[in-house]
């Protein structure tokens, strides 16, 4: 299933409209900053779709009954671009462990590049729900590449998919590969990729906007 958080008009659409914006992109705090709000606004649209239970709390009047997630999902994230979208779903899930797997594109040529994975920690990760945050879904390789990386600690119970902007062929190629029940939170959907797998219009590079040039 994708959620395409486009699909309606909201505060979102704003903080999506700033971090493609070519002059707001010149100030990487409030480019990492929208990335953070963008981010908490899916970690709060995912967990109405996770299991509660009910607890009671003693407040200084009396009993309260309220609702209280069965189970904290495991947060993973691809250094270094996703570490924004990263934060800002621990703003939310703030009880949630953490994962962090570092996978970067090693270019053969000015077009052709393979996807590396390097560095990965993580908890065990057997029967976990786990949200794993990524800004650009352009081609789909990289996320395949670290579900298979998460995959050494077990198998999730669960795969929940975040990214900004996503291209149709990242979707189809990431739901040939990864299990039937992942879902897909995206904050748009964009058709086109250059030669090179940028995502058209997109926003550029995420990891460069957020935390510099990289040589």
């Amino acid at each position: 299933m994708v959620h395409n958080l486009s699909n309606q008009p909201s505060l979102f659409s704003r903080f999506l409209s700033e971090i493609r914006d070519l002059e707001i992109q010149k100030d990487p705090i409030r480019f990492r900053k929208n990335m953070e709000r963008m981010s908490e606004i899916m970690a709060y649209e995912i967990s109405k779709t996770l299991n509660y239970t009910k607890r009671e709390v003693t407040t200084p009047l009396g009993i309260a009954e309220v609702d209280e997630l069965i189970e904290q999902p495991v947060l993973a994230t691809i250094l270094r671009a996703g570490l924004a979208m990263h934060n800002g779903m621990l703003n939310y899930f703030d009880r949630a462990e953490s994962a962090f797997v570092s996978a970067y594109r090693k270019h053969t040529s000015h077009e052709d590049f393979e996807i590396h994975v390097e560095y990965l920690a993580s908890p065990k990760l057997d029967k976990r729900i786990v949200i794993i945050s990524d800004p650009m879904l352009a081609t789909g390789n990289s996320m395949v590449m670290v579900y298979k990386a998460l995959l050494r600690q077990g198998t999730p119970s669960k795969i929940i998919i975040a990214s900004a902007i996503a291209t149709p062929d990242a979707l189809e190629f990431v739901k040939r590969h990864l299990p039937e029940t992942t879902e897909f939170w995206v904050g748009a959907i964009d058709k086109e990729l250059t030669a090179q797998s940028y995502i058209v219009p997109g926003l550029g590079d995420a990891g460069d906007l957020a935390y510099g040039e990289k040589c």
